[in-house]
């Protein structure tokens, strides 16, 4: 009951936020109702997409990490013989 009325209240703030901006830069109560209606719309849209990305995201850091301590942990294994340079 407490998260329905929690996502409720989300829902409604979004509107009316989306509505009190568009209405005051426009003054039109009809573009504010349409902006109160999309933005919703658009956010339930978007948002999946953007948890996708922000995946895949991680799953790129995670991998560069993990290469990372496996080239450490290779050249800590079979150091590089490194001979100083010659002069002539």
């Amino acid at each position: 009951m407490v998260t329905a009325a929690k996502t409720t209240s989300q829902i409604t703030m979004h509107m009316g936020v989306a509505f009190g901006i568009m209405y005051v830069f426009t003054g039109s109560v009809a573009l504010g109702g349409v902006a109160a209606v999309l933005e919703p719309i658009v956010n339930v849209t978007l948002l999946p997409l953007h948890d996708k990305m922000w995946e895949r995201i991680r799953a790129k850091v995670e991998a560069r990490k993990a290469n990372a301590k496996a080239v450490a942990a290779n050249n800590k294994a079979n150091p590089v013989d490194v001979k100083p340079l010659q002069t002539a």
